[in-house]
């Protein structure tokens, strides 16, 4: 009988976020906006067989969707080894990837056949000059490229994410819009979210997605049901029309409530909130098949201890340095 992953709040985990690498190659403004620097003491990531073991031990906890993360795991050089092995994994039946769009147009075939079946591409503007602002590189046609190569590659959920930006971009929502609405695709706008590096840039640029919501009740787009193993988003259609679109918004009120993902930094931490104090560093059980049980079992006793939720209403954004280290 498979066993499930609860925590003391009742909440149920079937979704795990799991870092690649902390290596972005794109600057952001609300993120990244010096670009990466490695740490000089930085450990080595997750092996391909310690990935493989990691998700085994989740999904005999019911867990059956994994999302991969950064950083941008299109740098990971073991991608589709890694996807391969995962999708493998008895019990997973969503693979999902969360990228820049790097290089994405020359490699959807590659990414579908290793089993990838979701992906999130981020695009922060529909305006190039705006994009290359936001982002430090002048690339939006080639993220666009890849977006509509996903699509012909088979990859049966394609969806994109936009930080949502007062000042910045917050006026392009009837371009996003009419673009979604265009390609019959979905996209999420994600409040900025401040972390230890962007307070600053958080104090100057944030927007509370219920601002977003009224525009959109206003429109007449209406909420829809939550899916089964969905994540955070509140989402919106409009009836009669194609294309949806989502809000995260984590300063909102319960926002917390629905939790149901985990997340695991490349290097092998259990982050059992984006937004807590420190990771617990399950490698030394990743080393051997038969240690599964154990890391199972250590799995469970720490979910059972995630808290009701985050402290970012109250200004505290934890240990998280920004939104590269866990995947955001």
């Amino acid at each position: 009988m498979q066993q499930s992953l609860e925590d003391g709040q009742g909440r149920r985990f079937e979704y795990l976020r799991l870092s690649l690498t902390d290596v972005c190659n794109f600057r952001c403004s609300y993120c990244l906006p010096d670009g990466y620097r490695k740490p000089a003491d930085a450990p080595a990531n997750l092996s391909v067989d310690e990935i493989r073991r990691l998700v085994t031990a989740f999904a005999t906890l019911g867990l059956w969707k994994v999302r991969l993360t950064g950083g941008e795991p299109s740098l990971r050089r073991e991608l589709i080894d890694i996807a391969a092995a995962v999708s493998r994994v008895p019990g997973i039946r969503r693979l999902a990837m969360t990228t820049n769009g790097y290089r994405l147009a020359e490699r959807a075939e590659d990414y579908a056949a290793a089993g990838i079946n979701a992906l999130n591409v981020s695009v922060d503007s529909l305006d190039p000059a705006r994009f290359a602002a936001i982002t430090g590189h002048d690339r939006l046609s080639e993220v666009l490229d890849g977006i509509a190569a996903a699509r012909a590659a088979g990859i049966g959920t394609v969806k994109l994410n936009s930080v949502l930006m007062s000042g910045i971009n917050d006026h392009e929502l009837e371009g996003f819009i009419a673009f979604v609405q265009r390609h019959d695709l979905s996209l999420r706008f994600i409040e900025v979210m401040r972390t230890n590096d962007n307070t600053a840039f958080f104090e100057r640029h944030h927007l509370a997605g219920a601002e977003i919501a009224d525009r959109l009740d206003a429109m007449g787009w209406q909420r829809l049901a939550r899916e089964q193993g969905a994540g955070p988003a509140v989402v919106y259609a409009q009836p009669g029309r194609p294309g949806q679109i989502g809000i995260i918004a984590p300063y909102s009120k319960d926002f917390c409530a629905s939790c149901n993902r985990l997340r695991v930094s490349a290097q092998g931490k259990l982050h059992l909130c984006l937004f807590g104090d420190y990771g617990i560093d399950l490698r030394p059980l990743l080393q051997a098949d038969d240690q599964q049980d154990e890391l199972i079992s250590r799995i469970a006793a720490l979910t059972a201890t995630k808290t009701p939720g985050h402290r970012l209403r109250q200004g505290n954004s934890g240990a998280t340095p920004h939104l590269a280290s866990i995947g955001g």
